[in-house]
């Protein structure tokens, strides 16, 4: 990438940023309307027509109905697919909208509907315009919000989300550049209000971005913190995958039950923290039924467990576990000298009764 983030994105640059997909038999690109992905939309369709033989590209406008000029926008980007001598559907997010949390509710509906339209024109990957930029900003939401390794990896250039591979090889491009390409193609753009809107979390992390920049933590910097936090992340769920790999060796198959995880608790508790935690994460989220286990309450689980194991409190087989919680539908529990993790029976509640019974 060069090093002038307003400099417009020659041909060369975009081929080897687009080289990956040159094999696939057809892309979907989620197009807005906005600069990034009407860029995006521009530069794979000069792509595609210098290629002898290139994949098959189908744009997709979602309308998510939050707006009343989203759908004049979705016929803006209708037309300057056609002038591109690319083929155009827009999807609408229909049925009710959440008063909380409108935004991850979107943006959970828009990669469904694009992997449905990916489903449907024989499409392995669908592509997104995240930019340089956004990535400094999940960074920072992710940072605020006390995630962990994992999360402040931020987003990575290829994911799997509904059977669909997701790309974003625009995302160590500054949004500058594509502005600044739109601007040298004479290419108009659509501008959502709602990126300005201090309503919601990400706009007001946009606007801190300048004095950030000021001390050094700009979307460059920002974004290759994410890209090292990544190398690390991946490097300690090897770990993680050496760590189960071992725990299973010791237990020479005499623990294993069907729709049960067991650990041998000494050999467990040897383990660095970080692996152990993520081995009881993955062991909540794969028996549990209530969705994805927070971070900070599996946190507070593995300190209780680490008590218990360190104060002796194993039992014998077949006595009163000396723990016994649940967290996210897996009941987890310590007895024997061993851990075990397994679904929790379904719970019969009291009107209003809505949290977890033993994750904090």
């Amino acid at each position: 990438m060069s090093d002038d983030d307003n400099s417009p994105i020659s041909a060369r640059t975009a081929s080897r940023l687009f080289a990956a997909l040159k094999s696939a038999p057809a892309l979907v690109l989620a197009v807005s309307g906005g600069p990034d992905s009407v860029a995006l939309m521009w530069l794979m369709a000069r792509w595609q027509r210098s290629l002898a033989r290139a994949p098959l590209l189908t744009v997709v406008t979602i309308d998510h109905g939050l707006r009343p000029e989203a759908a004049r926008e979705a016929r803006a980007v209708k037309r300057l697919a056609t002038e591109l001598g690319l083929p155009h559907r827009t999807l609408r997010w229909r049925g009710d909208k959440p008063k909380t949390g409108l935004p991850a509710a979107a943006r959970e509906a828009r990669y469904h509907l694009l992997a449905e339209a990916a489903r449907a024109v024989g499409a392995s990957h669908v592509l997104t315009a995240h930019t340089r930029d956004d990535q400094a900003e999940t960074l920072l939401m992710r940072l605020f919000r006390g995630s962990g390794l994992a999360g402040l990896s931020a987003m990575a250039p290829l994911s799997a989300r509904d059977g669909i591979v997701l790309a974003r090889p625009l995302l160590d491009v500054p949004k500058a550049q594509l502005v600044a390409t739109l601007k040298r193609a004479k290419v108009g753009f659509a501008d959502d209000p709602t990126n300005r809107d201090a309503a919601f979390t990400r706009p007001r992390l946009r606007a801190l971005l300048p004095l950030l920049a000021a001390e050094g933590g700009d979307a460059r910097n920002l974004a290759r913190l994410a890209t090292r936090l990544a190398r690390a992340n991946a490097a300690v769920e090897l770990l993680a995958d050496g760590a189960e790999r071992f725990l299973r060796l010791r237990d020479r198959g005499d623990a294993s039950q069907a729709g049960v995880r067991s650990f041998e608790a000494s050999a467990f508790a040897a383990l660095p923290e970080e692996v152990r935690l993520r081995l009881l994460l993955r062991a909540v989220n794969a028996l549990g039924h209530e969705g994805p286990a927070e971070l900070g309450k599996v946190e507070t689980l593995m300190s209780v467990l680490d008590q218990a194991i360190s104060a002796g409190l194993r039992g014998r087989p077949g006595s009163r576990p000396a723990l016994k919680q649940t967290l996210a539908g897996a009941l987890i529990s310590l007895a024997g000298g061993r851990i075990h993790i397994a679904p929790a029976p379904a719970r019969r509640r009291k009107a209003g009764q809505a949290r977890d019974d033993g994750g904090s």
